[in-house]
């Protein structure tokens, strides 16, 4: 058997390349738009694509079964719930598949009806030999992760209830899952630091034994217990997950792989005069801050950047992309796997632009940990609990002290301190918040930032906040671009106020 797990680290996601050597028939799980290392990988080993299966419908990320459909012939399959704006083989729970010479012998996939983070989610138990006792591992997508269980809450909105969807998970993972032998290995769709569930592990494989031992989630409990914990605390989901899953399921353009096109600056403002196009400023965070063009968006390369991209970027919204020269097309590409493909160039030489135009020039403001008043970070529910730290009203900053005489650190342009009263923001995820925040801090997570702005006030200062101070330069961005005249973020964020307080 040739098995392949291919990675993607930006996105937490993973595929799979499972093939029978002895007859070269191969399928691709869960693969990602740009499709060129699959095929190559396939060539070198001698296999022919001749299916590509999807667990689910994804919402994170632009899936590649139209791509290699085009590039393989190959037919795509999905469980049977699904619906799609193309045709596909629908995989009946408990329909083998085989990759052997007479579909007896070989290398084998079983589907599971798997149905909880989505309706039409399966497994695939592999068998290098159909009458081996233990399989070689079950590809789990978005069911079971390491560490974790998938989120039940996308369909929300299409009328399913998370608790509905929580308690079919439940009984997947117990009549499915779990009955498999302790040895199985665990190959999921995700690891850690994806939006599909709420703790996942940076391991990217286990076994089912490792799992019903040390997954909280697979602990012994009665089914209303799983449901209250599964529903709670899930991150927030980033703006462009429902426009991913829409494709997905619908039907998207193939993937453009050329090189977005070099913009002067004049064409670069007229595509945001009269195409409605954003700036989308992708160089490393301490740049941007030092000096960035008034009005422009940024998410580093060096970050989750496609996701944060969709964070703040609405769909469809077109994009001149600002970058350091040659990363212009590493750029395009992420964006492109989510599905954010209206990239209608870059900034040609945006260190020498944003040194002769100082004019439409911005430095980014940020203050120091030791510029907040010394109050001791505490759990967001202290205020229920009486503690003397919310004295300031939700949401509203205790007084911050002035910039200290030394200047700010290298990464922190020196900023005047905003006033007493300033908006306190937290936008880490609410399982973050609820560990631990500032005193008066209310929590707007960054994925959802860009629909709540009308809960903000932009005639009074705001101060942005998150774990180490990436995604609070992000939110600081975009409330510059919609127009908010006094925002700061703080260096180090939540961890080196902590630090410092102890």
């Amino acid at each position: 058997m040739h098995f392949a797990q291919y990675y993607l680290d930006c996105l937490s996601q993973a595929s799979y390349l499972i093939g029978d050597e002895t007859t070269g028939r191969a399928v691709l799980v869960d693969p990602r738009r740009d499709i060129d290392e699959y095929l190559h990988d396939a060539e070198a080993a001698g296999l022919r694509i001749e299916l590509v299966i999807e667990t689910h419908i994804h919402a994170d990320f632009l899936s590649g079964h139209l791509e290699l459909a085009r590039a393989t012939d190959a037919a795509i399959a999905f469980g049977e719930a699904a619906e799609t704006g193309f045709p596909i083989r629908r995989l009946r729970d408990g329909e083998r598949i085989s990759l052997g010479p007479d579909g007896t012998e070989g290398v084998t996939l079983t589907a599971l009806a798997t149905p909880g983070h989505t309706l039409e989610s399966i497994c695939l138990v592999i068998h290098e030999h159909p009458d081996d006792e233990v399989p070689f591992g079950v590809l789990t997508g978005d069911t079971l992760f390491v560490g974790d269980v998938g989120r039940p809450d996308l369909l929300s909105a299409a009328g399913h209830s998370a608790h509905d969807m929580a308690a079919r998970l439940h009984r997947s993972l117990h009549t499915k899952l779990l009955t498999l032998p302790d040895a199985t290995r665990v190959f999921p769709a995700h690891g850690a630091g994806s939006a599909c569930g709420r703790s996942l592990s940076s391991e990217t494989s286990s076994t089912i034994g490792d799992q019903r031992r040390l997954n909280y989630a697979l602990q012994p409990m009665a089914e209303a217990d799983f449901v209250r914990l599964v529903t709670a605390g899930q991150p927030a989901t980033p703006g462009y997950f429902a426009h991913d899953a829409a494709l997905n399921r619908d039907g998207h353009p193939l993937l453009d792989p050329g090189p977005p096109p070099a913009l002067t600056l004049d064409e670069a403002l007229a595509a945001c005069d009269r195409q409605g196009a954003v700036l989308l400023d992708c160089r490393p965070s301490a740049a941007y801050t030092r000096a960035h063009l008034a009005g422009s968006l940024h998410t580093s390369l060096d970050t989750r950047f496609a996701e944060y991209a969709g964070s703040v970027v609405a769909p469809g919204t077109p994009v001149v992309l600002i970058a350091d020269p040659g990363t212009e097309q590493e750029a395009r590409l992420r964006l492109a796997r989510i599905g954010y493909d209206r990239v209608l160039g870059h900034l040609s030489d945006p260190a020498a632009v944003l040194e002769r135009t100082p004019a439409l020039t911005r430095r980014s403001r940020r203050i120091r940990h030791d510029e907040l008043a010394p109050e001791r970070p505490q759990p967001a529910d202290a205020a229920a609990a009486g503690a003397p730290a919310a004295e300031a009203p939700a949401g509203e900053a205790p007084a911050i002290g002035a910039p200290a005489a030394d200047g700010p650190a290298a990464d922190a342009p020196a900023a005047d301190a905003p006033a007493t009263g300033a908006q306190l923001i937290d936008v880490r995820n609410p399982a973050e918040y609820e560990a631990g925040a500032l005193p008066g801090a209310r929590n707007i997570p960054l994925a959802g930032l860009a629909h709540r702005l009308t809960e903000l006030d932009p005639a009074r200062p705001v101060v942005l906040y998150c774990r180490s101070g990436g995604r609070s330069v992000i939110a600081a961005a975009l409330l510059e671009a919609r127009g908010f005249g006094d925002v700061c973020d703080v260096v180090g964020g939540y961890k080196a106020v902590a630090a410092a307080v102890g």
